[in-house]
C-alpha cells in the first residue's frame, strides 16, 4: 500500500524546492492566510497515523515536502506532549518547541538534506526559516487540540502512543535530544 500524498495541487510560491502554502492560521508569517476547509496541516494530521508507519516516501510534488516536514514535526510534538498532564502545560510545551532553534535544509543538522534543496540566497533562507516557524507554531496548536480533546482533559492515548514512531526512520531532533 502506498503512502498518502497531499491533495493540494496549486501553490502560489516556493522557496528551495518546498511549496509555501496558504494556511488557516492566526500566526503571523510568510504563508498567506486562507479561509479553506483543509490546509496542509489538516492533511498532515489526517494522514499522520497511516503515513508514520512508512520507511520510504515517494515525493510527487513540492507540497509533499511540506507534508513530510509537518509529519516529522508532529512526531516531535507528540514526544513532548507525552510528558504533559493538561492542555495548558501542552500549549506551553508546543510554544517552546516551536521557537527552539531548528535547522533548515542546507544546514548540517537537517535530517533530509538529500530531499530538500538548500535556499539559494540569504533572503530565501530567512523566508524558509520564517515559513517553517509559522508551520511549527500552527501545527503545535492543532496537535494540542487533538491530543487534549478528551472529556477528562488528559492526553488522548491514541495520539500519544505514536510518539515513539519514526516516519521514514528520521527525526527533526538531533541525536541525544
Amino acid at each position: 500500500m502506498p503512502a498518502y500524498h497531499s491533495q493540494i495541487k496549486e501553490f502560489p510560491t516556493q522557496v528551495g524546492n518546498m511549496a509555501i502554502l496558504p494556511l488557516r492560521t492566526q500566526v503571523r508569517g510568510p504563508a498567506p492566510s486562507a479561509n479553506v476547509d483543509n490546509d496542509i496541516i489538516d492533511e498532515s494530521l489526517y494522514f499522520f497515523k497511516a503515513n508514520v508507519f512508512f520507511r520510504t516516501y515517494e515525493i510527487k510534488s513540492e507540497v509533499d515536502r511540506v507534508l513530510i516536514y509537518v509529519t516529522l514535526f508532529i512526531t516531535e510534538c507528540l514526544k513532548r506532549l507525552n510528558r504533559c498532564t493538561n492542555k495548558g502545560q501542552g500549549q506551553q510545551e508546543m510554544y517552546s518547541l516551536a521557537i527552539s532553534k531548528f535547522d533548515i535544509p542546507g544546514d548540517a543538522g537537517f535530517p533530509l538534506n538529500a530531499v530538500y534543496a538548500k535556499p539559494q540566497t540569504a533572503q530565501d533562507s530567512d523566508l524558509m526559516r520564517q515559513y517553517l516557524l509559522q508551520l511549527r507554531h500552527e501545527t503545535g496548536n492543532r496537535v494540542v487540540e487533538k491530543v487534549f480533546n478528551t472529556e477528562d482533559g488528559k492526553p488522548n492515548k491514541w495520539w500519544t502512543s505514536f510518539a515513539k514512531k519514526k516516519f521514514m526512520e528520521k527525526s527533526l531532533a538531533g541525536p541525544g535530544q
